[in-house]
């Protein structure tokens, strides 16, 4: 396993993927700006967005460097692109996405954590819902031993609890700091996912090769959570359930893996079932369906992960989720 970087100031080169953002993209933009740590870069990579937003960027900001990628690569693949292209001194990466708007010290309690902590590889923001500003949008991503993956704390009033600084499974990508070499050595996100679940995937490989997360809840963005894709919309509903598969065949380790397959089993089946009832039935059965066909090739990248796996079993068994309910404590 590499050091951390040990820079009292580390260089953070801070991304968004766009999609037709139109103003919630300037809005972010304004606020990362705005930041009392600021950022060595901002890549905006524009996923040939037909509402100008891209382009809207550059003349506003002329500071911020705008990637055109030509075609709508996805969220996985449009972070990527602009990793590829970030400053090579850049330590850190920190991902933002166009409907999370970070207040004034979202970066720079990131990056001390960092500082502070440096036995951890990824740092998770408090993300706060954005039209309420006093409900709780996540404190960190959970995944259930079936497999199921959530935001912890989704939709709740703020506790003392989600005040305290602690390990989680992994940081929802909306808001969260991550080791660049790490990032690199592991391919970054995969591309195969197009976009959601990625980011679980990739704290889920972050934590196999003894990588870990941290919760900082000083560092808040506000989400507006599914602007641009709709909650529960077709479009999500297929990638989401997709990958939900992938990642449980390419991550789950060891035993694991076959003592939670019959758990996971039982998920899809209860899930195409939920769709089905609420009128997604051929949505659902068309991402299981192609989770299945992408199945020979998940499972030679899960050959290649697990073979490089450093983390033990009992470390991952610690980290998964093992309540019926999502309510977090």
């Amino acid at each position: 396993m590499q050091a951390a970087p040990s820079s009292p100031t580390p260089k953070v080169s801070v991304v968004i993927v766009n999609w037709n953002g139109g103003d919630l993209l300037q809005r972010c933009v304004t606020d990362l700006c705005a930041q009392t740590y600021q950022p060595h870069e901002i890549i905006v990579v524009d996923n040939a967005s037909s509402d100008g937003s891209g382009h809207a960027i550059e003349q506003a900001f002329p500071q911020v460097k705008v990637i055109h990628a030509g075609s709508n690569l996805g969220f996985a693949a449009g972070n990527n692109l602009a990793v590829k292209l970030a400053a090579p001194d850049s330590e850190w990466i920190a991902l933002l996405n166009p409907d999370a708007f970070p207040e004034p010290d979202w970066l720079k309690a990131l990056v001390d954590a960092a500082v502070a902590q440096p036995e951890f590889a990824i740092f998770g923001s408090r993300l706060m819902d954005a039209n309420t500003r006093t409900l709780l949008d996540g404190v960190g991503d959970a995944y259930h031993v079936s497999g199921l993956v959530w935001r912890e704390a989704h939709g709740q009033p703020l506790q003392p609890s989600f005040l305290e600084r602690r390990e989680i499974f992994s940081t929802c990508a909306a808001a969260g700091l991550y080791r660049r070499d790490v990032f690199d050595a592991i391919g970054g996100f995969d591309e195969d996912y197009f976009c959601y679940v990625e980011d679980i995937d990739l704290g889920f490989r972050y934590q196999l090769l003894g990588h870990r997360c941290l919760y900082v809840p000083e560092s808040v963005a506000n989400h507006v959570g599914s602007a641009l894709t709709g909650k529960r919309s077709d479009f999500s509903v297929y990638y989401g359930h997709r990958n939900l598969v992938w990642t449980f065949v390419k991550n789950m380790p060891g035993i694991l893996f076959w003592l939670c397959l019959p758990l996971h089993l039982l998920l899809n089946l209860i899930t195409v079932a939920y769709f089905i009832k609420v009128g997604q039935g051929k949505v659902i059965l068309r991402a299981k369906r192609d989770a299945l066909y992408g199945l020979p090739d998940t499972w030679r990248k899960r050959r290649t992960i697990q073979s490089q796996r450093v983390a033990s079993i009992s470390h991952i068994w610690r980290l998964l989720n093992k309540k019926l309910s999502r309510r977090a404590t």
